[in-house]
């Protein structure tokens, strides 16, 4: 489900503690009295504050596809080592010219969640608003990240040739805007397609796309009905490889694609690599559209603690508790970024110079060789490798844009970083 940008000004001036589900009381009763109940329908579930509700709540809004622990392994748990200096850690925001604390960070950005590891033991732990340990979250394009993963595993085992292009794998978009885009300029986000994913615009082809994947609306005949329905009527506009260009829909091709050529979803293969034989403790799970087509770019849910597992076994190369649970062939093409020229052509360089993206990874190529995975209204899986350090953040910002919540978060991670350096 798409993001759906409330335009009320007294919502956003509402702070995080304000906006906290236990002061709002959105669902709460039996039955809840009107004035507090949400929906999928009139998309009232993802406006802000109830956004803050809903991402720990999505099962109960649409319908989902499991990505299940199936009890194969045990629960793996970490080690903890909490250091509560973390929270008096102070930095600059970009653009200030005065410092704030690490805490002080966290409810800037509507945080529902933050967990450090370092060296693989947790250092630091937070919860807010509706999360706890028991609960899975939201994680918007984190998910991207999940569906990159996939991807490169499966160009580095042969399933996939990024070479050759959309029309190969899925015929039935040889006449759409992706139809002569290579997986990898799919992979990479520099398809040339006419679609806007401007949240703030109503006109923007984001909300058609959010509506054909809305399983619980109706949609009038004559229009798209599901993800795969809507992916087709996307057309060209200039040429594949030249400029970065961060659009929802690539995730969802490479979906398709991934399904086409192993003959499983993303949620079948995210169960089957990973939470069955990772020790996970919580079942994830996938929004779906009306038939049961998991959202590539951004349906995926999952715990605290699972995700920060997954991104330590990416920082450790595809190793998990001595088991290769991927090639590190894999995490090679992941980390070492993508060309820099098209990311620097686009709009993102200004917010993010230097940056690149590859397999639906952001490169930051700062000195720590820092990578990540972000997800509209704060979603992050930050890793620094030279910092041996894993942050998960998970929160529900009055903000549909990462843009704007970088200012107080990037800078955050990089003195948790530096400080964890040097207390080695």
């Amino acid at each position: 489900m798409a993001t759906i940008v409330s335009t009320s000004l007294s919502a956003q001036q509402l702070s995080a503690e304000q906006s906290d589900p236990k002061q709002t009381q959105y669902m709460q009763g039996y039955p809840p009295p009107a004035e507090k109940r949400i929906n999928a329908r009139d998309g009232s579930f993802f406006e802000f504050p109830a956004l803050r509700y809903s991402v720990c709540h999505m099962r109960e809004f649409m319908p989902t596809v499991g990505v299940e622990r199936l009890n194969r392994t045990p629960v793996h748990c970490f080690e903890r080592a909490i250091d509560n200096n973390i929270d008096n850690l102070t930095f600059t925001p970009t653009g200030a010219d005065t410092t704030i604390t690490f805490a002080e960070s966290l409810g800037l950005n509507y945080t529902d969640g933050m967990l450090i590891l370092h060296r693989g033991r947790i250092v630091y732990e937070r919860y807010f608003g509706e999360l706890t340990p028991e609960r899975v979250h939201a994680v918007m394009s984190v998910t991207k990240s999940l569906t990159g993963t996939i991807a490169s595993v499966l160009a580095v085992e042969g399933v996939i040739d990024t070479t050759k292009t959309v029309a190969y794998y899925v015929p039935e978009l040889a006449e759409s805007g992706f139809g002569d885009a290579t997986v990898r300029q799919v992979m990479d986000m520099t398809t040339a397609i006419k679609y806007s994913e401007d949240y703030t615009d109503p006109e923007a082809e984001v909300w058609k796309f959010s509506a054909a994947g809305n399983a619980m609306i109706d949609h009038p005949a004559g229009t798209p009905q599901g993800y795969y329905d809507y992916l087709p009527q996307i057309v060209k506009e200039g040429e594949h490889g030249n400029v970065f260009g961060y659009r929802t829909v690539n995730s969802d091709v490479l979906g398709w694609i991934i399904a086409r050529a192993s003959g499983k979803t993303v949620a079948e293969l995210m169960q089957e690599w990973f939470w069955s034989r990772m020790g996970m403790e919580l079942d994830a799970y996938y929004q779906v559209d009306a038939l049961g087509i998991p959202f590539a770019g951004g349906g995926f849910n999952a715990g605290l603690r699972d995700l920060a597992r997954f991104g330590e076994m990416i920082r450790c190369g595809g190793l998990w508790r001595g088991v290769q649970i991927i090639p590190q062939a894999a995490i090679d093409d992941i980390t070492k970024g993508g060309t820099a020229e098209p990311f620097a052509r686009s709009a993102y360089n200004k917010s993010l110079p230097g940056w690149s993206y590859r397999d639906m990874w952001w490169k930051s190529n700062n000195a720590n060789g820092a990578f990540m995975a972000r997800g509209v209204h704060g979603q992050a899986i930050y890793i620094d490798p030279a910092a041996e350090m894993v942050i998960v953040r998970l929160a529900s910002s009055d903000k549909a844009s990462n843009t704007l919540l970088d200012a107080t978060s990037l800078p955050a991670y990089e003195a948790v970083a530096e400080y964890l350096i040097n207390s080695k």
